[in-house]
């Protein structure tokens, strides 16, 4: 089958929302003071309630509502909010409180391992609802106990490739065929830097350069491993950990030799660079393509393709976990489960681009034969799916994991946009690190 991934704006692309979220219009809020703001059952009508934030897809794609088509006593009432940093300071002020909850509440993979050492009592088990053996195992160890208490169910994933322009490949000699440009830096992040190289001595122009941003790659190198920042005891090992230095001296190589555009994914610049052709590469997850596609434009159809990575990692993702002390409780898993079931999953993967978690799922055909028409018609189905089949069963997930990135992003923009050293920036980021995390 043939899929347009230009459906919808991603999470990221609903920033631009964010102020109205800070006006308290935000998933889980419930108001100044307020007791309760789940669901509950009346003269045998069953009402729950959901938060959500950016484009989870559950609304948008009419999921919410087929299921109350099909389930005609119950009525849910979503509440999305577009900034997951303004809902998640929200949903921890009222998890702190015990009130103000939704009945189901989402949670983005950053905050997983946050909630699962601290808030896994307020959360329902979800390990012996039925149906729901379907998900990658890496998948759902992210939001799983040291006791095996489950307090999410999957949604969708990020799993990682490069998206590539290859107009701007030919014009620099470099194959333009998407399994040679993948043979270019097969295994390895290192010969993806080096094909960079090769891309800046060959291509004959100005304002060009290889890949978008120094972060990008620092990102796609850490998130394929079993431990990033953080060890099984919970403690920090970014500073020793040979997987987040390595990433960060080769990132910091791209950087010092001018083969980025110096422009932060989802930062400005970064959405007209890809209209402009600013850059040739960007490592990109999945979720990335429906952006790509919108803020590239129709005048860049069939310029862009996809490439295998190096190497498999996930970036993003995100659950549907249901709150213990919810009024309907029972109602809100059986829901959750059918949101999250393999035909669902394929369903917004056909709909609005969201790659699914469930291993059921990534085997249907509109997911496994899936193409893009905007990239070259490229196998994204297959390209990611294989992708997520790579990464690690158990990956080492840690409080701050989303903060930490940030913090390392932000300390690489000092060697591209300042000019800092490689290990000055990196004294720096530590600094950081040590005052947000400890």
């Amino acid at each position: 089958m043939t899929m347009s991934v230009r459906k919808t704006m991603t999470r990221r692309s609903l920033a631009v929302v964010a102020a109205t979220a800070a006006l308290g219009l935000v998933a889980g809020c419930g108001g100044s003071g307020a007791a309760d703001t789940g669901g509950g059952i009346k003269d045998g009508k069953v009402t729950i309630t959901m938060g959500l934030y950016g484009v989870m897809g559950f609304k948008e794609a009419g999921l919410l509502e087929r299921y109350e088509k099909e389930h005609p006593n119950v009525t849910i009432k979503a509440e999305i909010a577009g900034d997951e940093q303004t809902y998640y300071t929200a949903l921890q002020t009222h998890l702190a409180a015990g009130s103000g909850l939704k009945d189901i509440q989402g949670i983005e993979v950053g905050r997983a391992k946050e909630l699962v050492d601290t808030r896994a009592a307020t959360f329902a088990d979800l390990s012996k609802v039925p149906g729901t053996g379907h998900f990658l195992p890496w998948k759902q160890n992210q939001v799983t106990t040291a006791d095996k208490k489950v307090i999410g169910l999957g949604t969708d994933i990020g799993p990682m490739a490069v998206c590539y322009r290859k107009d701007l490949f030919a014009q620099a000699g470099l194959p333009t065929d998407r399994e040679k440009v993948a043979e270019l830096w097969a295994g390895d992040w290192s010969k993806y830097v080096d094909a960079g190289r090769k891309f800046k001595s060959g291509f004959k122009g100005d304002g060009v350069a290889f890949m978008d941003s120094a972060s990008g790659l620092f990102n796609a190198m850490i998130y394929g491993s079993s431990q990033q920042f953080y060890d099984t005891k919970g403690e920090l090992i970014y500073q020793k950990n040979p997987v987040v230095t390595g990433a960060w001296d080769l990132a910091a190589k791209a950087a010092s030799a001018d083969l980025t555009a110096k422009l932060r994914q989802f930062q400005p610049g970064w959405d007209p660079g890809l209209a402009n052709g600013t850059f040739a590469t960007t490592v990109c997850p999945a979720w990335m393509l429906a952006h790509i596609s919108e803020k590239a434009g129709p005048g860049n159809k069939g310029k862009w393709d996809v490439a295998k990575a190096p190497k498999g990692a996930n970036w993003g993702g995100s659950f549907l976990g249901v709150m213990e002390k919810s009024p309907v409780r029972d109602e809100a898993k059986k829901l959750v489960a059918w949101l999250t079931a393999p035909e669902q999953q394929a369903y917004l993967f056909e709909k609005l681009g969201n790659f699914p978690s469930s291993e059921k799922a990534l085997k249907a055909p509109e997911v496994a034969d899936a193409k893009s028409e905007y990239f070259s018609s490229a196998p994204i189905g297959e390209i990611f799916g294989a992708a997520a089949q790579e990464i690690p069963d158990k990956q080492v997930l840690g409080r701050k994991d989303g903060t930490i990135k940030d913090i390392f992003q932000q300390g690489l923009t000092l060697i591209e946009a300042q000019g800092k050293s490689k290990d000055a920036a990196w004294e720096t980021t530590g600094e950081r690190i040590q005052k947000a995390a400890g």
